[in-house]
């Protein structure tokens, strides 16, 4: 515990950058939801399995087993997280000219394709950038706006689609098996592949067995092979659904692209059975697999998010509904509407969130995704704050803290102000950037 004007002094200290905050300084951690929950007994059981053989090791298959047992694709190819898989997935078939289709690009993913010269396009379904609207499938890719897209583009300069389940950048919400059985039946007919982001597959399964007809009787597992069997491959970050603290890996079934892929891990990452992870890591990751996909978890999980959401609501701080998996998306556009985009509501509803309860939570909007590859600034399709859960971390009473700290700001909401950019990087300008309070409307 600490005071406000502690609070005050370390946000300041770090350039208004959440980012750039010790985590001593931190009191509530909704940064992330990335590598912060906490592993079971029987993962930690696991660690001690770990066999660190440097080409082969048994935990490269317990791994293995456990990978393919939920997404059968004839290659996996481990890294030690999912911005690194993305990485090498878009240096081999990335490049000038072509264009990614994606419901909603996350951060890296994003960055990862424009790092290569390649354009990312985002085609929601316009109920997805309704932060009030209920459609219960908010994250689904928008099958006409994907089809007029490749066909104005060309399918030669389309190297594949990809769909992110759950939707991180549009209020974490989930995607339908009968929208991706449409994208499916549009790469089929235009002859590309489709991957998916898969950091939150378990919880977007389980809004599928929730939500879509003719679901609510099947297992979670099954519904997941059966989201893999629409695909060609997968990113995927084991740090988020997985339930561990680091790892990842790239799934394909194309024997050429696995090929490339797999020398371009080699150069970067490691040895194809170890892809930069311990095999203490590898057992890990392959426990957390088993238990992610458990119905008795994930009605806690989504529940326990569910709660801080609906307390917000009726305190009258606008959200993203209906609540998603991994986090609450306060809308901040319309918490703040005398601060324009671009003096970055988000991030000053972020930084008062701190200063009030030491609350720490992370801007989803024109800090993170307003800079365009020209160098232009735009405002964001939305202006939000996400307040990621960590996995198996905190208790209600830790929650219902998060929820009287938000209440307080939001009553004094007309006296948050917005921020000025002094520094910023070429590529991920929000982990790094810092800022500089306004004293009035700009």
């Amino acid at each position: 515990m600490a005071t406000p004007d502690h609070w005050r002094h370390c946000i300041a200290e770090a350039g208004y950058n959440l980012f750039a905050l010790r985590a001593d300084d931190v009191l509530i951690d909704l940064l992330t939801d990335s590598g912060t929950g906490a592993m079971s007994r029987d993962q930690w059981a696991a660690v001690q399995h770990g066999d660190e053989s440097y080409a082969g090791s048994p935990s490269w298959y317990t791994f293995l087993d456990a990978v393919t047992d939920l997404f059968p694709f004839r290659h996996v190819i481990p890294t030690h997280q999912g911005r690194a898989a993305e990485k090498i997935l878009f240096s081999v078939v990335g490049g000038p000219g072509k264009v990614v289709p994606n419901n909603t690009h996350f951060d890296t993913t994003r960055a990862n394709v424009e790092f290569t010269g390649a354009e990312a396009v985002d085609v929601p379904i316009a109920e997805g950038r309704d932060p009030g609207n209920r459609h219960p499938f908010k994250g689904n890719l928008d099958i006409a706006a994907l089809e007029g897209l490749v066909s104005r583009v060309g399918a030669r300069n389309v190297p594949l689609v990809m769909v992110t389940i759950t939707n991180n950048s549009g209020g974490g919400q989930p995607v339908s098996l009968e929208n991706l059985r449409q994208v499916r039946r549009v790469c089929d007919r235009f002859g590309l592949p489709l991957f998916l982001d898969a950091c939150r597959f378990a919880e977007n399964a389980w809004f599928i067995r929730e939500r879509e007809p003719g679901q609510s009787q099947r297992e979670v597992a099954d519904i997941v092979r059966e989201v893999a069997s629409l695909a060609d491959g997968m990113t995927m970050s084991a740090k988020k659904d997985p339930l561990a603290n680091i790892g990842g890996w790239l799934a394909c079934n194309d024997d050429a692209l696995a090929e490339a892929c797999r020398s371009m891990l080699i150069l970067t990452e490691g040895f194809p059975t170890y892809g930069g992870l311990a095999g203490r890591d590898l057992e890990a990751i392959a426990q957390g697999l088993r238990e992610s996909v458990s119905h008795d978890y994930l009605r806690y999980r989504i529940r326990s998010t569910a709660y801080l959401g609906e307390a917000l609501e009726r305190l009258g701080i606008p959200v993203v509904v209906p609540i998603g998996g991994h986090a609450v998306y306060v809308d901040a556009g319309a918490l703040l509407p005398h601060i324009p985009p671009l003096d970055y509501p988000g991030q000053s509803l972020a930084i008062a969130l701190y200063e009030a309860g030491g609350v720490r939570s992370c801007e989803i909007g024109s800090v993170m995704f307003g800079r365009r590859q020209d160098g232009t600034e735009q405002p964001a399709a939305m202006e939000l704050v996400r307040l990621a859960i960590p996995r198996r971390t905190y208790t209600q009473s830790h929650i219902d803290y998060v929820i009287e700290v938000c209440g307080s700001v939001a009553a004094d909401a007309a006296k948050l102000r917005g921020l000025k950019m002094v520094f910023e990087p070429l590529q991920l300008r929000h982990f790094t950037a810092r800022f500089e309070p306004r004293t009035t409307v700009s």
